[in-house]
């Protein structure tokens, strides 16, 4: 009867640990975000989110004030359509900006949310005007080939001298 009632407690335990590794994890992986403050949702416009995703941090000055709720692509302005929902108890002015920044060189994606000059703060269901997409770092790696390898054409031509 006595090691029943242990091994009850083992297992008890060995239950706890698996919940709390797996809780852990999942953090980690910023697949589980347990906030309870009350939020309200505003939406804005990318060209191109690059690798930006459901769950991803809003920052404004290194904080994080809020996360992605959704990305969606509408098919009539043929843009990506992120609806972030942001603290309460962080309100910006209307003219604020949004811009989609990574964090390091290859570290994850975010929103940074910069503030304006407006008197009237955002409201929930308000659209931010004032987007700036993600910088893929192929395209820019693309440019500089494509920037070097014209400049390596023009300066190997040969010149024409006054002389056939």
């Amino acid at each position: 009867m006595q090691a029943s009632r242990h091994d009850a407690w083992v297992g008890f335990f060995v239950l706890l640990g698996g919940a709390a590794l797996l809780f852990l994890a999942l953090k980690a992986g910023n697949l589980l975000s347990l906030n309870f403050d009350a939020t309200y949702q505003v939406s804005a416009r990318f060209d191109n989110i690059g690798g930006l995703k459901p769950n991803a941090a809003v920052k404004s000055a290194g904080v994080v004030i809020g996360r992605v709720e959704s990305i969606s692509f509408d098919d009539k302005t043929f843009q990506a359509r992120v609806v972030i929902n942001l603290n309460k108890a962080t309100q910006f002015p209307k003219d604020s900006s949004a811009k989609i920044l990574t964090s390091g060189l290859l570290g994850e994606q975010y929103i940074g949310l910069e503030p304006g000059a407006d008197e009237k703060n955002l409201a929930s269901g308000d659209v931010i005007k004032q987007t700036q997409s993600a910088v893929v770092l192929e395209n820019l790696i693309g440019q500089f080939i494509n920037s070097k390898a014209a400049d390596m054409g023009s300066s190997a031509a040969p010149a024409s001298g006054g002389k056939p």
